[in-house]
């Protein structure tokens, strides 16, 4: 799933050397904290937070797939 993530998002970016996507652990729930440039911040996001929903979207379908439980969390 990560690595899910670190590629939709480095397809989105500008600057993809600066992605960073961590995995985090936290009371059964799978927490991905993506960070990425300032510059970038708005194209991940998307208008009124659309991409970032999709994103979101297929990281809960991936999870799903093997019973676990993700978040995607984007931080600045």
């Amino acid at each position: 799933m990560k690595e899910l993530v670190n590629f939709i998002v480095k397809a989105l970016v500008d600057k993809p050397d600066d992605v960073r996507v961590d995995e985090v652990e936290r009371d059964g729930l799978v927490v991905f904290e993506l960070r990425v440039a300032n510059e970038d911040l708005g194209k991940v996001i998307g208008k009124q937070g659309r991409t970032a929903r999709a994103i979101r979207t297929l990281l809960t379908a991936s999870a799903s797939k093997i019973d676990k439980k993700a978040r995607l969390e984007i931080i600045e």
